[in-house]
């Protein structure tokens, strides 16, 4: 029997703040096969980030389970591989020590986790920047080595929150380029949140979209195009159509 990746049953998450509860997630039901790229998108607020925090193991919800592989992940870190929403680089540590750290702390020897990062330099942009210092990086080399951190931490799962929200659109549209590539060397499954309709297109195979607060799966967009995809792709009547789904997906649960 083949099991998913990823699977989130029934999830539910409550805060409770000043005697205040507010409901973030109620009901999510989800499921990323192996080896797929599945993006969610949905209004601000919908809980798409704490979606990805049980996941990663850093919030227990209240209700509901989440699984990788089949197993429970609940309060239990190191299952995926979490890449938050800042790159949250090292100030003290330069480009190779950066790069290693998420390996190390996955208990990872220092040197071997070092010299697997120095293989992956040239792969991921960095070549010639080993020993550079994160505030001598461009946002979109902060970026890639971010994600290599993460694609260095011994999982087969990676979890992206908005990897590319904080680059201008030339830069974002280098690095979809750029990921799709790497993925094409070792593909692993992801689990990518986005507030950016095409770049979900653009990367995943499956996009989920969310409803308003309490968040909930409300509609799912197949897509069919083989990867990694070319840049004019975005131009095609297939895209296009595609695109037009999801954003009237999207209408819908912003006026339900």
């Amino acid at each position: 029997m083949n099991v998913d990746a990823i699977e989130f049953r029934g999830l539910r998450q409550v805060f409770t703040t000043h005697g205040r509860s507010v409901v973030a997630l109620d009901g999510v039901d989800l499921s990323v096969p192996a080896g797929a790229f599945v993006s969610v998108v949905g209004p601000s607020g919908c809980g798409k980030s704490t979606m990805l925090r049980v996941l990663a193991g850093l919030l227990e919800p209240t209700a509901g389970e989440a699984l990788v592989r089949g197993e429970s992940v609940i309060g239990r870190p190191g299952h995926a591989a979490y890449m938050p929403q800042k790159d949250l680089l090292l100030p003290w540590r330069r480009t190779l020590a950066n790069a290693s750290l998420g390996a190390e702390i996955a208990g990872v020897p220092r040197s071997e986790a070092r010299q697997r990062a120095a293989e992956l330099l040239d792969v991921f942009g960095l070549a010639g920047f080993e020993n550079a210092w994160p505030v001598q990086l461009s946002g979109g080399m902060r970026q890639r080595l971010a994600l290599l951190r993460t694609f260095l931490i011994p999982a087969g799962v990676m979890l992206l929150d908005e990897p590319f929200g904080a680059l201008d659109a030339i830069t974002r549209r280098q690095m979809h380029q750029w990921l799709q590539e790497v993925l094409a060397r070792d593909r692993r499954t992801v689990l990518l949140v986005t507030h950016d309709v095409e770049e979900a297109l653009v990367l995943s195979d499956h996009v989920y979209v969310m409803m308003p607060r309490p968040g909930r799966m409300a509609a799912k967009v197949d897509v069919p195009f083989d990867r990694p995809r070319r840049p004019g792709i975005v131009t095609s009547a297939d895209f296009v159509a595609r695109k037009a789904e999801l954003l009237a997906a999207l209408d819908g649960v912003a006026t339900a």
